[in-house]
């Protein structure tokens, strides 16, 4: 039988206030490291943002993009660097990302081609808004470009592209006549 005496009690307790203290000071650091993160997130975001009201309306929703997943680049790496300061094993985390990661790719492959050729496109630039193009048996003049779909408007309707087929199949560019001038 164990008997349970004041000293034993005490030093329980000892023992436990130090793991709260480690505890606790574990915890105190991983805020501290993640803040600079979350800071840096908002100030990457807030200078793509500047520099978008800079271009021309075409390059600027690419850039919001840009902005958006650094910040979220900066608050998922900041994240996983506190917890991992903090004493959280990160390593099925991190796998468990990865695996996320990849089963979304593969669920959202048809947005993401859509999502990565219309940055390519706005990147590249084959032709803009006022060219008149034909792909894939459709024929217009372009009226937007933005990071999913690519408008013509022709003589009886507005066709929505989709960017993956500008990006993969053959487009003729009629240049607008202005810009042949």
């Amino acid at each position: 039988m164990v008997e349970y005496s004041i000293s034993n009690w005490s030093s329980l307790l000892e023992q436990l206030g130090a793991q709260i203290g480690v505890l606790g000071a574990k915890l105190l650091l991983g805020v501290a490291l993640f803040v600079p993160f979350l800071a840096a997130g908002w100030v990457a975001a807030a200078l793509f943002r500047q520099a978008a009201r800079r271009v021309e309306e075409e390059r600027q929703s690419m850039l919001k993009l840009a902005g958006s997943a650094s910040k979220l680049a900066f608050w998922t790496v900041g994240a996983i660097t506190a917890m991992g300061t903090a004493g959280v094993n990160v390593s099925a985390l991190v796998a468990g990302l990865g695996l996320t990661g990849f089963a979304l790719g593969f669920a959202l492959r048809d947005a993401l081609s859509n999502l990565l050729a219309g940055v390519l496109i706005l990147a590249y630039r084959p032709f803009k808004p006022g060219d008149r193009i034909s792909v894939a048996g459709f024929e217009g003049q372009v009226s937007e470009i933005d990071l999913r779909y690519t408008t013509l408007q022709s003589e009886t309707a507005r066709i929505l592209i989709p960017n993956s087929t500008l990006f993969t199949n053959t487009v003729v560019v009629q240049l607008a006549r202005d810009r042949q001038k």
